[in-house]
């Protein structure tokens, strides 16, 4: 499991889509910071730039996924995967981990950066007290938003070999978990409302932002990563013996 997960992560590095995701996500959530806290003035919301995080991660965690069991696939290297001695379970969860690992470290890495700056234009020390602990809070539910973004990219990209359509189809559903706290307000059926409300990403996202640690969150995000891996390592258990 250890040497997958450090080919994978090389393998990123060794081809432009590690390259292209660290240069889109710096850029993107460097412009965004600058608009939500120095460019707002008096209006500045760090909230809103944690907010912003995701629909940024949205876009680019297709970039990073799409490969990842497609490119096996097309390749014809599968088959080695299948008939290794590395367990499915094990292979699937160092992708995972590989993938987590540019995420999350490309993540901290802006945000060491962005928010020592943010803080040392604050004189208020409540204020930057405050602000510490949201900033704190919502980077820990970026950082669990991500390991959700990226299970449902792995899951798209074991359904097929087109690299084009495991991104776009990863972008859709992470869009429709976004926007399924948005629809709720115009839904007047009760029941479906109280679906989306309890698939919605964003609704138990928000709690964080406020500077709250939500426990509850937290399961359900660790659980949804988990429902998503453990179905990727069905659908090659299912190939295997296919």
């Amino acid at each position: 499991m250890l040497a997958i997960y450090k080919r994978e992560l090389y393998s990123y590095f060794t081809s432009p889509i590690g390259y292209l995701f660290v240069a889109i996500l710096w850029a993107a959530s460097g412009l965004a910071f600058s608009f939500f806290t120095f460019l707002a003035g008096q209006d500045a919301n760090i909230s809103s730039y944690f907010t912003s995080e995701l629909i940024i991660l949205m876009f680019v965690t297709p970039i990073l996924t799409m490969k990842s069991f497609s490119e096996d696939r097309k390749l014809k290297t599968e088959q080695l995967i299948l008939t290794s001695p590395v367990s499915l379970p094990g292979f699937v969860v160092a992708k995972f981990l590989s993938s987590y690992t540019l995420l999350g470290g490309t993540f901290i890495i802006v945000n060491c950066i962005n928010l020592p700056i943010m803080f040392s234009y604050l004189s208020d020390q409540p204020l930057v007290v405050y602000n510490a602990v949201t900033a704190l809070g919502s980077c820990v539910a970026v950082l669990l938003v991500g390991a959700a973004f990226i299970s449902v990219g792995l899951l798209i990209s074991s359904l097929t070999e087109n690299q084009i359509i495991s991104a776009l189809g990863t972008l859709i559903i992470l869009a429709a978990l976004l926007g399924a706290s948005m629809l709720n307000s115009k839904i007047g059926f009760a029941p479906l409302r109280a679906v989306l409300r309890w698939l919605s990403i964003y609704s138990r996202f928000s709690a964080f932002t406020q500077g709250y640690f939500d426990f509850a969150s937290l399961i359900y995000y660790a659980s949804f990563a988990a429902v998503c891996l453990f179905v990727t390592v069905r659908v090659y258990e299912k190939r295997r013996w296919a």
